[in-house]
């Protein structure tokens, strides 16, 4: 490479010498609010045999020998599988802070290396865990904004509340017709859940956490992934789980865990059904993690991505101003 090349290639950071500081006092945060409810920290692999199901994430793979015999293995799309194996084996309450990888996964909001808090709280039911969220919050946002008070709102009525629907009930045709009427005019065929989705990014979300933080709740049964079903308050089956979310941008992600290992393998099965359907890699399911779930105990967890939560208390509104080298200058 000429001289004159090599100064035209801009090696620094995109994020500045305070952003930096600032995550590294976030991180020193996070240990001492664990540290005082005496959750462990631990670490587990990167690389993995088995790779996520769900059709909506893409695996990053990598190949490495193990005994002289060449394998592709899963850079983790989070550290949930190995995790749980962590629980079942009797660690107790445990988090880890971690690189997590997702590909083609850039943007604004994305990048495909990015950084996630999860934890896992054995016996603390979802509605404790938003308490114990909401103390994390006010101690690393409280620079910005004193004290978050978030409210708690279903799925269901974030819809009913904007659209007038209700996506647990709607027919494919009312799904539809919302869509055209929004000005939403995608063909996704059949894919009742892909025009619930649709809705839900391009006219829900973005509304979601300006007057305060907002736990969204209940979402529907076809959404649960790795989480219990359940009745909610009008006898109508949703899935225990709940997301963070402040400024329409999601922070986090949180389960009242699934430890009933058929019902998860069914889970992962029709994943990959849906995967070989729409020419997707089929992947290898976690036997280890199948195998833990006998074990495990009752637990609520939740994965939040720090790269995100820097963002809302630096007010910045590019991932690539949060973080060193975003994928395309790495």
């Amino acid at each position: 490479m000429s001289s004159e090349n090599k100064k035209s290639i801009n090696y620094q950071p995109t994020c500045d010498l305070h952003t930096l500081k600032a995550r590294a006092k976030m991180y020193g945060q996070i240990r001492q609010f664990f540290t005082e409810r005496d959750v462990l920290e631990v670490e587990t692999p990167l690389l993995s045999q088995a790779g996520v199901t769900d059709v909506h994430l893409a695996s990053v793979q990598a190949l490495r020998h193990i005994g002289g015999h060449k394998q592709i293995h899963y850079l983790q799309t989070s550290p949930e599988f190995a995790m749980k194996r962590l629980l079942a084996s009797g660690s107790g309450a445990i988090y880890q802070i971690c690189k997590v990888f997702r590909d083609n996964e850039h943007g604004r909001k994305h990048n495909s290396e990015f950084t996630m808090l999860e934890w896992y709280r054995p016996n603390l039911s979802l509605k404790e865990l938003m308490f114990e969220v909401t103390d994390l919050l006010n101690l690393t946002l409280a620079q910005r904004f004193g004290e978050v008070r978030p409210t708690i709102l279903s799925y269901k009525h974030a819809f009913m509340d904007r659209l007038d629907l209700n996506p647990l009930q709607a027919s494919l045709k009312e799904l539809k017709d919302c869509c055209q009427r929004v000005g939403l005019n995608l063909d996704l065929g059949d894919d009742r859940l892909g025009y619930i989705d649709l809705l839900f990014s391009h006219m829900v979300e973005p509304s979601l956490g300006f007057d305060t933080a907002v736990f969204l709740t209940d979402f529907p049964p076809e959404m649960a992934s790795l989480a219990k079903v359940k009745l909610d308050e009008d006898g109508e089956q949703v899935a225990a789980r709940f997301e963070l979310y402040i400024e329409g941008l999601e922070l986090a992600n949180a389960y009242d865990e699934l430890i009933d290992s058929t019902v998860l393998r069914s889970r992962f099965e029709a994943d990959n059904l849906e995967r070989k359907k729409l020419a997707l890699a089929v992947m290898p399911v976690d036997e280890y993690l199948l195998a833990a779930l006998a074990d495990m105990p009752e637990c609520s967890g939740i994965a939040l991505g720090i790269d995100r939560l820097l963002m809302i208390a630096m007010q910045q509104m590019k991932l690539e101003k949060v973080i060193t080298f975003p994928a395309n200058v790495s």
